[in-house]
């Protein structure tokens, strides 16, 4: 929550994730939905903006893949997806976007996934299913954002951006009968006297592999493109003047949505999230780069060694494990012995001997 100042005005800039309580969980332990059609990561995202007694809402959501999937860690840097064979996929897919589309309406899905490698085949899966649910409601559009953004071109998602900016502007239901001359994007706003201006009648859910960095770099993108529509109709903006032009409102802007990263990011994978370089300053830099190999390095380590520790106390706290007291001492209360640190120490000394060995004749 946020205090900021545009043109000599005051006004109050909210950012808010909520995340479900429903398969919830670590990175490589929970993957895609359950026989409910809960998703896996799945968060629901709030802009809200506060100015002389107006206000004005812009939700997003994103989620895991919601089909049957699994990407067990196996000490591979990148374990390899697996789609199961035995489960109904349409059947959970459906019961997912029945309970989407009876929230939060209309459905623009973004998949941010890569179309060629170990991923291919879930942005295939993911495709296929999309089309045969056959629902007017629900608009699928695939994105390659590492082929596209490849060689630190990261202007290139603009061309995502205008793609989905006329169904951006569709999401939207006017009740003042009268269009207004600024461009209206999807959001609810309300007016000082309490008058419904516009209302949200759809929601783009955004995902990629764990629905963390590349997704939230996209999330922030629509959410400033909506944002500029709502401040200009409260009056803070004036005609023809752009967020981007901001400069101290901008440093806030991208910081909060950064942090927001951050934050889902730590209880999904263990460390904060990656590309927040570009969140923050609007570009890709070789100090991002460098701090983003140092995040995945912790999180291969946690994923492998330290995330079903994590994920027995997620399931213990919600409820989804019941101790029982008559089966023994509970692993609340065992104390673990030294086998437990030898493979992380002898994969600790084999790392530091090949740097020896590259530093030294």
């Amino acid at each position: 929550m946020k205090p900021c100042r545009i043109n000599g005005k005051i006004f109050e800039w909210i950012l808010i994730s909520r995340r479900s309580c429903f398969r919830a969980g670590v990175r490589y332990y929970v993957r895609g939905i359950d026989s409910e059609g809960h998703a896996a990561n799945f968060v629901e995202t709030e802009q809200i903006v506060l100015y002389e007694g107006a206000k004005a809402s812009f939700v997003q959501t994103r989620g895991s893949m919601p089909f049957y999937w699994s990407q067990r860690p196996n000490l591979k840097y990148k374990p390899k997806p697996v789609i199961s064979k035995t489960m109904n996929h349409m059947d959970g897919f459906q019961r997912h976007f029945d309970s989407q589309l009876l929230i939060y309406g209309k459905q623009t899905v973004l998949n941010l996934v890569n179309q060629k490698g170990s991923e291919k085949p879930l942005e295939e899966e993911f495709a296929k299913m999309s089309s045969g649910l056959n629902n007017g409601m629900l608009n699928y559009l695939a994105f390659d954002f590492h082929k596209e953004c490849s060689h630190m071109r990261w202007d290139r998602l603009q061309i995502l951006v205008d793609a989905v900016a006329e169904t951006q502007d569709e999401y939207r239901w006017l009740l003042e009968g009268v269009l207004s001359i600024f461009c209206v994007s999807s959001y609810f706003m309300v007016n000082s006297d309490g008058k419904i201006l516009t209302q949200q009648r759809g929601v783009f859910r955004s995902n990629c592999m764990d629905c963390l960095d590349r997704t939230n770099v996209i999330q922030s993108l629509l959410a400033r493109r909506s944002l500029q529509s709502q401040l200009q109709r409260m009056g803070v903006l004036n005609v023809g003047q752009r967020i981007e032009e901001q400069a101290e409102f901008e440093k806030v802007y991208k910081n909060a949505w950064a942090d927001n990263a951050n934050a889902c990011a730590v209880q999904y994978a263990g460390t904060g999230a990656l590309k927040t370089d570009f969140t923050r300053t609007g570009k890709r830099t070789r100090w991002g780069l460098l701090m983003d190999g140092w995040n995945s390095m912790i999180r291969y380590y946690k994923n492998n060694f330290s995330d079903g520790f994590r994920q027995d106390a997620i399931d213990l706290f919600l409820g989804n494990f019941a101790v029982d007291e008559s089966e023994g001492p509970t692993p609340l209360r065992m104390k673990k012995d030294w086998k437990f640190l030898t493979l992380p120490i002898v994969m600790l000394v084999a790392f530091s001997m090949c740097i020896v060995s590259l530093l030294l004749a």
